[in-house]
Formats: structure tokens, sequence, C-alpha cells
């Protein structure tokens, strides 16, 4: 059964450590890909470097929007080097945050705004997060879409219907993690129901959200990815290998991998 993690920080100081055993465990679960994904320039630099190292995982380079504040110039100009790397396949993490107060709204908007345009550039996907901002976020991606389309990936989605109806409109995909196993998630397993099966995407967030049934333990770890394509393919009604197969390949496709 292929599985594929679309979101997952293996640098962190919690998955490090354990990376051998993380991707042995990740084979076991036929997990075929896991996107590692950048906050910093330090951290998309640490991604890269895993993914020219292990066949199964491949990088996403970025700026968090919680890391905005402290970057610099040269910052950016580094990761616009790492983007043309042929193993980074996505642009981010980045988005904005209206919940931590880590960084002005404004100065998150600007560094969003850099790698949206990036984004174009290398033709690579975005990697959106996206916290108490839904109006923000869509005002921008709107504002910055070239004939209505978007090529991105709504990471971890949690947020209401009309956000990611209007997300599918200009092209992009919506990516689940742990969030919609839990018990009070009912609304977001609707809204999983109304994905597209062409843009329905599964990822662990590693090494945060945890899935059910081990919701509030961590380290979680990409192969944990199984049980949010199972709770998905319940709500769906389908199978689980239905679920594995669609969203693999539609990862395989946003990541530019079916060629490669």
């Amino acid at each position: 059964m292929p599985l594929f993690d679309t979101h997952a920080h293996l640098e962190d100081e919690q998955l490090a450590p354990l990376l051998e055993d993380v991707l042995s465990n990740a084979r076991q679960a036929e997990l075929v890909g896991i996107t590692a994904i950048g906050t910093t320039v330090q951290s998309s630099r640490d991604c890269l470097a895993l993914a020219s190292k292990h066949s199964m995982v491949w990088a996403a380079v970025g700026i968090h929007p919680n890391h905005c504040k402290e970057s610099t110039e040269e910052d950016w100009s580094a990761i616009q080097h790492l983007a043309s790397d042929p193993e980074v396949v996505a642009i981010g993490e980045t988005g904005l945050d209206r919940h931590w107060d880590y960084c002005p709204i404004e100065i998150q908007k600007t560094w969003f705004a850099r790698h949206i345009e990036l984004s174009f550039e290398t033709q690579k996907p975005l990697v959106i997060h996206m916290r108490d901002c839904e109006s923000d976020i869509l005002s921008m991606l709107e504002a910055h879409q070239r004939n209505g389309q978007i090529l991105g990936i709504m990471h971890s989605f949690a947020g209401q219907w009309e956000t990611a109806r209007r997300c599918l409109e200009m092209g992009m995909y919506i990516s689940f993690a742990g969030m919609v196993t839990f018990k009070k998630s009912d609304e977001l397993r609707e809204i999983s129901k109304r994905i597209p099966a062409d843009r329905i995407l599964v990822e662990t967030d590693s090494p945060y959200l945890s899935p059910h049934p081990h919701r509030g333990t961590r380290p979680n770890q990409p192969c944990m990815v199984e049980h949010t394509a199972r709770c998905i393919a319940e709500s769906r009604g389908i199978s689980f290998q239905e679920v594995g197969e669609t969203t693999t390949a539609n990862a395989q496709r946003v990541f530019g991998l079916l060629t490669q």
C-alpha cells in the first residue's frame, strides 16, 4: 500500500537523532516518499542534505512565517539558491500566522509574497501554513495568482469549506494531517469528504500533531500517516488502498516526481 507523507520536519531535534529508525518505520509502513519541510535557512539546508542522502526523502525550502522577523536579505538569497536544486520539490513552509505573536503580519506578508513569486519562477509548489488568517491568505493568493492559478498545497488544513473551495478553484491541493482524526473534528472530516479525489493529500507534520490513537504523544513520525489515510478512507466511504494510491499519485504529481 503506497503512502506519501507530504509534510514532515525530519530535521527537528525530536526526530533527527532517531532518523534511521524513523525511515525504517516509514519503509515498513510502505511509504514511498516523504517531503522534509524547511522553516529557516539552516533547516532548509538540513532538509536538502537529507534528501540528497535518502532516496525516499525530498526537500522543501523556505522561511516559516514565525521566523520572518529575524530573517535577512542574505537568508532570502540562500533560499533562492537552494530552490534551484533538483532535490528540492517545493517552496516553503511559508504563509501567515495570526495565532502567535512572533512576527508582525505585514512582515509576514512581505515574505509570503516573495515565496509566491519564487514558486512561479521555479514552477515548484508552495507549502502554505495558515493559522487564524484565512481571509488574509485568500486575499494574497488571489492577488498573486496568474491566469487564475496558484501551484500550491494548503498544509495541515483546518479551515472552513469556503476557504478550501476557493483554493481548489485556483488549482491548489488540500492536505490533511492528524487533526482530521481527532474525535471533535467532525467538520474537518466533512470537508475531507468534499475534496476532489485528484486534489487531496495526507501528511503528518511530524514531530507534531500525532493522530488518534496516538494523540498527545511525541514524536509523531511519517509512518503514522497511515492513521490519517485510514480516517479519510472511512469518511469518504472508500478503501484504505484507494486513499493510499490516490494521495500518493497526487503527491507525486504536485511535486513533479512522476517523470523522475
